[in-house]
C-alpha cells in the first residue's frame, strides 16, 4: 500500500469535504474535521449543543458527501429497543416468524436527542455500536459497512432526559462540543437564510463513498506513531485516574506532583486503556487529514479534549469550583511534557 499516495488523498479530501460543506453550514469545520477523523477512525461520534447549531444539519451535509446509506431516529421516552433493533413478525399465513430489521440497519445513523429515551433503549445500542452487530430473537445479524451512530443531545434542558450511561459513553470515539458562530459567521448565517429558506434542500457533490472510507481505514496502521508519541499517550491517560495518586506519591512529590494533585482532586473516575487505544487511532487519522504518514505530538493535543471529555467522571468539588472536564484537560495537556 502507498501510504503516501493516500495520505494525500486523505488531505484533498478532507479539503474537497470541507468546501462542499460550506454550500450548506457556515463555520462549524471543526465539527466537521471532527466526523471526518470518527470515520477514518472507525468510531462513533456524541454532538453535544444547544438547539439551533446545525448539529443535525451537519450530520445530514456529511450523509449527503458521503453517498452512505442515511436513516435517523427521534429517540422519545415511550421509544421501544424494537424501535432501534428490529423484532420478529408473526406470519399468520405460514405460520412462521420473519425478522423485521430496525433502522440500525444502515451506514449513518443519527440518533437524534439520544438523552430523551430510557435506559433500556440507549442499551439496545450497545451491541450496534461495539461489534457491529445486533442480536434479533436467536440470530445475530452484521451491520453494514462502514457503521457509525452520531448522536446528538442538549445540554441545557434535563426534564424528560436520561443520564447516558457510562458503558454507553465509553463506546463513542469522541464528543463534539458545538460551539456558538462567531459574529461574522451569524452574519453569513442570517444573510444566507433569506436565500435558502431550508439548506438541508441545497444540492451537494458526493466526495465520498464507502470504497474510499475503506481505503483511508486500511491505511490507519500504516501511519508512524513514535514510541515517545505512544508513551505521551499513556502519561495523559493514566494521570487522569486518581487510584494513580496513592501509588505515584512519592516520585511525584520529586517532580511536578503538586500540579498533579492539584487537578486529581477534581476527577472521581479517570479514562480506561480504551481511551489511549482511541486517542492513537484519532491522532493518525488526523495526520492523515494532514496529508502526513507519521503523527506529531499537536495530532494527539489537538484530539484529546474530544476523546477525553465524556471519559471522566469529575467530582463534585469540581461542579463547586465551577470546573469543566475540558478545564481539567486543559490543565492536564499544560502539566505534562511534550515529547
Amino acid at each position: 500500500m502507498d501510504i503516501s499516495g493516500i495520505s494525500e488523498k486523505c488531505r484533498s479530501l478532507g479539503e474537497s469535504c470541507r468546501a462542499e460543506a460550506a454550500k450548506r453550514i457556515v463555520g462549524q469545520t471543526e465539527l466537521l474535521d471532527g466526523i471526518l477523523t470518527a470515520i477514518i477512525a472507525d468510531g462513533h461520534v456524541l454532538l453535544e449543543g444547544v438547539p439551533g447549531l446545525a448539529k443535525t444539519l451537519a450530520v445530514k451535509t456529511f450523509a449527503d458527501m458521503s453517498g452512505l446509506a442515511f436513516k435517523r431516529i427521534q429517540f422519545t421516552p415511550d421509544l421501544l429497543p424494537a424501535d432501534v433493533t428490529g423484532t420478529l413478525i408473526y406470519e399468520q399465513a405460514t405460520g412462521n416468524f420473519s425478522v423485521r430489521q430496525g433502522p440500525v440497519f444502515t451506514n449513518l445513523l443519527l440518533a437524534d436527542e439520544i438523552n430523551r429515551a430510557p435506559a433500556k433503549v440507549q442499551s439496545a445500542l450497545l451491541e450496534a455500536m461495539a461489534e457491529r452487530q445486533v442480536t434479533i430473537g436467536e440470530k445475530t445479524y452484521a451491520l453494514p459497512k462502514p457503521f457509525l451512530v452520531l448522536a446528538t443531545q442538549n445540554p441545557i434542558e434535563q426534564e424528560g432526559t436520561y443520564n447516558l450511561p457510562e458503558a454507553e459513553l465509553d463506546r463513542f470515539l469522541m464528543k463534539l462540543h458545538v460551539s456558538y458562530p462567531t459574529n461574522e459567521e451569524e452574519f453569513s448565517i442570517i444573510k444566507q437564510s433569506a436565500q435558502a429558506s431550508d439548506p438541508s434542500k441545497i444540492k451537494l457533490e458526493q466526495i465520498l463513498s464507502a470504497e474510499t472510507i475503506a481505503q483511508m481505514r486500511q491505511a490507519l496502521p500504516s501511519v508512524a506513531c513514535d514510541d515517545k508519541i505512544i508513551e505521551y499517550i499513556v502519561s495523559i491517560v493514566s494521570v487522569t485516574r486518581p487510584e494513580q495518586k496513592a501509588k505515584n506519591k512519592a516520585a511525584d512529590r520529586a517532580s511536578h506532583g503538586a500540579r498533579r494533585e492539584d487537578f486529581l482532586r477534581y476527577i472521581t473516575f479517570g479514562a480506561s486503556p480504551r481511551a489511549g487505544i482511541a486517542l492513537q487511532k484519532c491522532a493518525k487519522a488526523q495526520a492523515l487529514l494532514d496529508g502526513r504518514t507519521y503523527v506529531l505530538p499537536d495530532d494527539v493535543k489537538k484530539v484529546v479534549p474530544a476523546v477525553l471529555r465524556h471519559r471522566l467522571v469529575l467530582s463534585y468539588e469540581a461542579a463547586a469550583d465551577g470546573l469543566t472536564t475540558d478545564d481539567i484537560i486543559t490543565k492536564i495537556l499544560a502539566t505534562l511534557p511534550v515529547p
